[in-house]
Formats: structure tokens, C-alpha cells, sequence
């Protein structure tokens, strides 16, 4: 999917997001975590992506939805990875399975963009 981003220009790890910016998003049907590649709304270079860790995707009447888990993962376009919302990801009461999951998603995720593979 593509989005743009409608908030006032914010701060936000090694970038600003601004508005305008163009997302593109990536929901996966059988993965615990989506992927938002961030483009700069003034010269489309790549700022990043944005990882959420959550269920897997569900499309129902031409909506796309998922379970968001609190857990996010920042990649710079450098490749350093940072593991965002963790102390509110340990305060959700979760069973031990979608725990576990969210935790899989979030390894599985990292190893990804450690490959060189993330989705452009």
C-alpha cells in the first residue's frame, strides 16, 4: 500500500518525518511484523523503514488490518537497527504464545535487514 503522511513535520530518530512523505507499506499474511519503506517528501531519497511487530495481516471488504503488538523496529538507511517501545511491549498482558510470537517476528525481522534484503 501507499500512504502519505499527513501529520506536521516531527523529529524521529535520525530523520524528520515530514508531511507528505510517502510511505510504502508492506503487510505480510503469514509474518508477525509489517514493513514501512519512508521516502523524503522533497527528493524521494529513503529514509528508512518503519517496523511494526503485530498478528499477521488480514484483509476483510477491501481493508487491511493486523494486531498491532506495541513492539517496533527503526532501520536507518545505514542499516543500524533500533528496537523501539519494548517497556510497552512488557506491559501488555499477553499470553505466552503471542509473546513469543511478537519476539519471533522481531528476530526474524532484524535478521531480514542484516541480509540486505529488506523490500524497496
Amino acid at each position: 500500500l501507499e500512504a502519505l503522511f499527513t501529520r506536521d513535520d516531527m523529529p524521529f530518530q535520525d530523520v524528520t518525518f515530514k508531511k507528505g512523505d510517502r510511505f510504502v507499506e508492506y503487510y505480510y499474511f503469514d509474518r508477525w511484523y509489517n514493513i514501512f519503506a519512508i521516502y523524503d517528501r522533497d527528493d524521494g531519497q529513503l529514509k528508512g523503514w518503519y517496523c511494526n511487530i503485530g498478528k499477521p495481516a488480514v484483509i476483510e471488504d477491501g481493508v487491511v488490518s493486523y494486531v498491532d503488538l506495541a513492539l517496533d523496529l527503526w532501520v536507518s538507511v545505514d542499516g543500524k537497527q533500533t528496537v523501539l517501545d519494548a517497556d510497552e511491549f512488557e506491559a501488555l498482558a499477553l499470553s505466552e504464545d503471542l509473546r513469543q510470537n511478537a519476539w519471533i517476528g522481531l528476530s526474524d525481522l532484524k535478521q531480514l535487514f542484516l541480509n540486505d534484503n529488506p523490500p524497496l
